[in-house]
């Protein structure tokens, strides 16, 4: 199995936790980034699930990584907004670490950038109490919107278990290079999350656009520079929705295979 590529939640559009594990296994890749519950984009109209409320079928997924050699690199899902106490978290931390979750991955749409890293210092803690390290992601959409902003947060946090999550898609889409991230201590860069795209934004929605990406190295991103510019042990994750292949009918798993074949190319590269 690939010591470092892993499928995220997104590229799966729906599919239940089990069947993820098993596709992850099926692809000689040994890691996985989950979410607690399912989202609205499920074109393949899979049965709904909660890890959050169903025992049992965290139960079923933890037997199957340990058949499968599987595990959770990242757990997604932990979003900062205005109004609402982070600590409504806890019980999805207890979750995430029930899972064997290697970190977590904090987002913020509160758009008072003060908030947003004290609500970020206090997620870190109390996922590292669960023995979690976190990261931090930016994108234009959201209220850390750039490689400084989340920088910025970093330095803010202040602590060793907080670092970044660099999406490829929202790095270029935020005005960044792989130049800039090659001056950032590498140290700092947790986890990177793998798609192709535009460089530039196709429609009026931002969301339109992250919700279908391309297969890696088949759209403009210089993604062989980005991947050139962080450390060879750093997790990457396929995060590769393709939403109107999915609807047009291509299975999850040729869509998945297809794009683990090209990141294996890449990372060969």
């Amino acid at each position: 199995m690939s010591d470092r590529l892993g499928i995220e939640h997104q590229t799966v559009l729906g599919l239940p936790p089990v069947e993820f594990v098993h596709l992850a296994a099926d692809l000689d890749c040994r890691y996985i980034a989950i979410v607690l519950s399912t989202r609205p984009h499920n074109p393949h109209r899979y049965p709904e699930y909660s890890l959050l409320k169903d025992a049992a079928l965290r139960r079923r997924m933890l037997s199957a990584m340990r058949e499968r050699g599987v595990s959770v690199f990242l757990g997604e899902g932990f979003v900062v907004q205005p109004g609402i106490d982070v600590g409504q978290y806890q019980a999805d931390l207890d979750v995430m670490a029930e899972l064997q979750a290697a970190k977590v991955n904090l987002v913020s749409f509160d758009p008072d950038l003060g908030r947003t890293f004290d609500a970020f210092g206090r997620l870190a803690e109390l996922a590292a109490a669960r023995g979690m390290p976190s990261t931090v992601e930016f994108a234009p959409s959201l209220s850390v919107k750039n490689l400084q902003s989340a920088l910025d947060a970093v330095r803010h946090v202040g602590r060793p278990d907080f670092g970044l999550l660099i999406d490829t898609m929202h790095l270029v889409r935020a005005g960044d290079s792989a130049a800039d991230l090659a001056a950032v201590d590498p140290g700092l860069i947790r986890h990177v999350q793998l798609s192709d795209n535009t460089l530039r934004q196709r429609g009026a929605v931002y969301r339109d656009d992250t919700i279908d990406r391309s297969v890696p190295g088949e759209g403009e991103l210089p993604l062989a520079e980005i991947l050139a510019s962080v450390r060879a042990d750093v997790p990457v994750g396929l995060e590769v929705p393709m939403l109107s292949r999915a609807i047009a009918g291509e299975p999850t798993g040729d869509r998945a295979r297809r794009c683990v074949l090209a990141a294996r190319a890449l990372l060969n590269q």
